[in-house]
């Protein structure tokens, strides 16, 4: 599932010009088991699988080698994924994410294995791998010289606490709805001073916990 993701648009282009080196390992291929599991039944009962420690421990260790690697579990139990927070990840050389699935991972693997915990929202998911393609774009995009326009980083939304402002293209007017007059003015200072007025309305409609932090 992770293929059609990592090999399209920003992604693929950041792989193509070595900005970023992904690679996706299959825990089957880590486990004692003859079976090649890698989930067993709760203790103490209840419903649903748990992820067994073992190839999970014996999976971070092979691929982390003798690297320094930031170890990520993706479960809903994590701290919340954040602009701010994918900022400080993409300035790390290497990342081990480990996806969470079926009712969690054997608590083992948090207390001895798991560096940071990280979740992408109040919700649950079937597993991580959707949580860690999303942290994967996101990370990725931050890291220099992957995105062709670097002033486009500092103007998207949660930069400054702050959602982006509204964007138009051509036609200027559009079954009768019109484009601001002041992005057709070219008047380069009443547009900076426009759009940021409209980032801090538009971030009060949507957003205000935004403008309280």
């Amino acid at each position: 599932m992770f293929s059609p993701i990592l090999g399209a648009s920003m992604l693929k282009r950041a792989q193509a010009k070595k900005k970023v080196t992904i690679k996706v390992h299959d825990l089957r291929t880590y486990t004692k088991d003859k079976h090649k599991k890698v989930d067993d039944r709760p203790f103490g009962g209840g419903p649903g699988m748990v992820m067994m420690a073992q190839p999970i421990f014996d999976a971070v260790r092979k691929i982390k080698g003798r690297r320094d690697a930031k170890v990520i579990l993706l479960c809903p139990a994590g701290t919340p994924l954040t602009q701010r927070k994918a900022r400080s990840l993409a300035k790390l050389k290497n990342l081990i994410l480990v996806c969470g699935h079926y009712e969690g991972v054997d608590h083992r693997v948090e207390t001895d294995v798991i560096d940071e915990t990280i979740s992408i929202g109040d919700y649950v998911l079937t597993g991580g791998e959707l949580p860690a393609m999303v942290l994967v774009d996101c990370v990725t995009r931050l890291i220099p010289g992957v995105l062709g326009d670097s002033e486009s980083l500092t103007e998207e939304s949660f930069e400054a606490n702050l959602l982006d402002y509204p964007h138009y293209t051509r036609p200027a007017n559009f079954r009768g709805k019109k484009v601001p007059n002041v992005l057709l003015s070219g008047n380069h200072d009443a547009v900076k001073k426009w759009r940021s007025e409209q980032a801090i309305v538009r971030t009060g409609k949507k957003r205000p916990d935004l403008l309280k932090s």
